[in-house]
């Protein structure tokens, strides 16, 4: 049985790799490029992205196996995507562990602990990837280049999660 927040990091994760597919095929410029308001580069945008992604699910088990992904320097596009997909594999297995979301998180800084709610630390991730995500689209459209659709609707619709049903009539 499909758990709600399923769909919610499959979407996230799906949306992801659409990008990592589109930055195959730019150049090395393209992939330099920014946009007013953005993270950075498309590139850097990308890498902080995957980056962070990892860095997340790694405050869970069984994600704390894998191993953080360095900010500097970028990983290329060939090994953001082999990443990505790691970090894919673990989400659903640290969602089937998660069932408190009341559980307190901890994680020590330089200065202090932070600590949040299991539920808090979730919610973040896909908010965090939207956003970024947003910003690499805006980043294609001042390139002249089409961005993937990667709304939930999209992936409802690849994943066949979604579909439609022709009424016999009309209604009225």
């Amino acid at each position: 049985m499909t758990q709600p927040i399923d769909d919610v990091f499959a979407h996230h994760i799906w949306a992801t790799e659409r990008l990592l597919e589109v930055a195959v095929a730019l150049t090395p410029e393209q992939l330099a490029a920014t946009a007013p308001g953005t993270y950075g580069s498309f590139h850097q945008t990308l890498h902080h992205l995957v980056e962070t992604d990892r860095w997340y699910v790694h405050f869970f088990p069984p994600g704390d196996q894998l191993p953080t992904l360095p900010e500097e320097p970028p990983l290329g596009v060939a090994q953001l995507r082999e990443e990505m997909k790691l970090t894919a594999e673990a989400w659903p297995a640290v969602l089937a562990t998660q069932t408190d979301g009341d559980a307190d998180v901890a994680s020590r800084g330089e200065e202090a602990v932070f600590h949040s709610p299991v539920s808090i630390r979730l919610a973040q991730v896909p908010h965090h990837g939207t956003d970024h995500r947003s910003q690499l689209c805006t980043i294609l459209s001042t390139l002249g280049i089409e961005p993937p659709e990667i709304d939930v609707w999209a992936y409802g619709e690849a994943t066949g999660r979604t579909r439609d049903e022709t009424l016999t009539q009309p209604e009225r």
